[in-house]
């Protein structure tokens, strides 16, 4: 098995949550390589794992890669790569590189991973700007929905590419045959949206009519979870806002919903009754459960999670990385852009 990194000084809990969750990540099998302060890092692995106390101490397929520096959360993203190359964001990039790693999983500056990855790593050849992809419940299944935030602007051919690039990803890792690929606009019909969706939606329209993408037309907001396509297109700032707001609701709704179950003996006894179901429904939409996004685009395993993430996310987003190696991310990727350039 491929060992996965992570940037074990990334995220606001870091390194207590991002060791718990390689731990936890550990257990299911995964093979991962702390990189960060060794110190601290060996410090919060002998109290969480008790070795200290005389408890089991830490597990054969977990090691540490010195890394002596950190990119903070508010540090300017493009300014850091180029002045601190012994950060842990920089070194495991590089483990990815030197084929050490699999993949690198990251919850610390979105900004600066997507700089370092294009830096250290590069682009796929072709590929004019790499998107982060979240994939997301919908109905029965799953989508991708790109770029999430890291292209606050984008051209047409952009967008193209993330199509390209989100149909590849959705075929090898989750076994979707020809998925169905969308733009997000604000109505179906081919002349609603920006100058950006219209252009955009011509270009996908003309792939899908030559059988090179399986382009199925516009897609609007409120059918980001219905299930209406394997693959949802946008430019990074829309797909930041609307994602962002699909994770505040989620949780304002059941927010909600725990306050009236307490409201009177009768919602509380219906809430309990309601328990288990509404408990299976939150799990599947908390972000936690997928724990980081894809950096689609660039010449190596990347993934990017929540600065917020605790143990669990940490975990997920581990075996996420794991999956996408296992199952050929990054050569589908590849062969999906050089496909698409060569028609």
């Amino acid at each position: 098995m491929t060992a996965i990194a992570l940037d074990a000084m990334g995220g606001d809990d870091a390194p207590g949550a991002t060791v718990e969750g390689a731990l936890e990540a550990a257990a299911a099998g995964i093979e991962v390589v702390l990189v960060g302060d060794a110190e601290v890092l060996g410090h919060e692995l002998n109290r969480l794992t008790g070795a200290s106390a005389g408890g089991k101490g830490t597990p054969t397929n977990v090691r540490i890669v010195h890394a002596p520096d950190q990119v903070a959360m508010g540090d300017h993203a493009a300014r850091e790569v180029r002045r601190q190359r012994q950060t842990s964001l920089y070194v495991g990039m590089e483990l990815v590189k030197a084929g050490d790693a699999g993949a690198l999983v990251s919850m610390g500056n979105t900004g600066a991973g997507m700089a370092t990855a294009l830096v250290v790593l590069g682009r796929l050849k072709g590929v004019e700007r790499p998107a982060l992809g979240a994939v997301i419940p919908a109905g029965d299944g799953m989508v991708l929905f790109l770029d999430v935030g890291a292209n606050a602007d984008a051209r047409s051919s952009h967008l193209v590419q993330f199509a390209h690039l989100g149909s590849a990803y959705m075929e090898a890792v989750y076994g979707v045959t020809k998925p169905r690929v969308a733009l997000l606009s604000i109505g179906e019909e081919p002349s609603k949206g920006s100058t950006l969706v219209i252009e955009t939606h011509e270009a996908l329209q003309a792939l899908g009519e030559q059988g090179r993408l399986n382009f199925v037309g516009n897609l609007e907001s409120r059918d980001l979870l219905n299930q209406k396509a394997d693959v949802i297109v946008t430019d990074g700032f829309t797909g930041n806002v609307a994602l962002k707001l699909a994770e505040g609701l989620v949780s304002y709704l059941f927010d909600s919903m725990r306050v009236a179950a307490r409201s009177s003996l009768r919602s509380k006894v219906g809430g309990l009754l309601l328990y288990p179901s509404l408990r299976g429904v939150r799990e599947r939409l908390d972000y936690r459960a997928h724990g980081a996004v894809p950096l689609l685009g660039v010449d190596g395993g990347v993934f990017i999670g929540h600065g917020r993430s605790d143990g669990h996310a940490v975990a997920s987003g581990l075996l996420a990385a794991q999956r996408a190696v296992d199952r050929g991310m990054l050569p589908a990727l590849a062969a999906s852009i050089a496909d698409g350039l060569s028609k």
